[in-house]
């Protein structure tokens, strides 16, 4: 039986704008990630921003009441989670840290294709049709032109290992939706994420106490801003109220509101760093975004006819 008591609440304008500035705010991240790294190595600026980020969410949960503490079946499930979690955001930094911020910030925002392409294979129902395979073929030809892409040398000491680097961040955010997906049916997605970030902060520790000095530079305002930036906007205030979006409204629709993202990112890193926007970046970005939307798109008509047909199913 459908439970006609949550139903899901028309997107107004207001959702509308909170969800475009969450976006914007998105598109930041790498570039002050980015910009951390100018003082702060990419282990430890992932173990800071996790330990910063850890009472964020702890305050949040206990604001909506949520249990923290995990129930037997759920141990296995978040450990796994959060080895997950850390190898993306290590390869995350390192990427970011060896190509230029927008570069990084568009091969990131392509993870929805690997989401896609692994959720056909280990997600029960969810196969790719022919539309959404056509989106994802104009995805992958954007990847394509970014991945060999030569952003500016001052920004970028070495480029393709870089944007390899990133592109498998990408990956890594596909596997871990996939698995987030299976195991949020039965867990609140706050306790799983906040024990996501208690199984990878030692993990972040060890590898940066054993790889890196705690500095690279001066510790001046401009780092320590974009790391406080990451850990209470990003952490904070986007997990706070992009889970209240989707929660009242339809991800599908929510989700429509992500797409900008890699744009924002690509125009903050011109703005914050002088990157040059080539015409091959450009394009790129254009065909990542046009697949994913296309991939999204196909996606929310799938399901919404699935939805109907149950309903009709239920009425018979």
């Amino acid at each position: 039986m459908t439970d006609h008591g949550t139903r899901l609440r028309a997107v107004t304008l207001r959702s509308a704008l909170l969800a475009l500035l969450i976006s914007i705010l998105w598109g930041a991240n790498i570039v002050a990630l980015k910009l951390g790294m100018q003082a702060i190595p990419p282990f430890w600026s992932a173990f800071w921003r996790m330990l910063i980020s850890l009472p964020v969410i702890g305050i949040w949960a206990r604001a909506e009441g949520v249990q923290l503490w995990p129930r037997d079946d759920e141990w296995t499930a978040f450990l796994v989670l959060g080895v997950l979690f850390f190898c993306q955001i290590s390869l995350l930094n390192m990427g970011t840290y060896l190509t230029s911020a927008a570069y990084a910030a568009v091969l990131l925002n392509s993870h929805p294709i690997f989401t896609s392409l692994f959720s056909h294979h280990f997600t029960p129902g969810d196969r790719l049709s022919l539309a959404r395979v056509s989106g994802l073929v104009v995805a992958f030809a954007g990847i394509c032109l970014l991945f060999f892409g030569k952003p500016e040398a001052r920004l970028a000491p070495q480029p393709l290992l870089g944007n390899l680097i990133a592109t498998l961040s990408a990956c890594f955010v596909g596997v871990r939706a996939v698995v987030t997906k299976r195991v949020a049916q039965a867990s609140d997605v706050t306790r799983l994420l906040f024990w996501m970030l208690i199984f990878s902060i030692p993990l972040f520790l060890a590898c940066a106490v054993s790889f890196e000095p705690m500095l690279t530079g001066p510790l001046t305002w401009q780092p320590l801003t974009a790391l406080l930036y990451q850990s209470f906007v990003v952490a904070g205030f986007c997990f706070v109220f992009w889970t209240r979006l989707l929660r009242d409204h339809s991800p599908g629709v929510i989700s429509m509101f992500a797409f900008p993202t890699p744009i924002f990112g690509m125009l903050f890193s011109a703005i914050l760093f002088s990157e040059r926007l080539a015409p091959l970046l450009i394009i790129g970005v254009a065909a990542v975004v046009a697949g994913i939307l296309i991939v999204a798109r196909a996606g929310a008509r799938e399901n919404a006819a699935k939805q109907r047909a149950e309903e009709i199913s239920e009425v018979v």
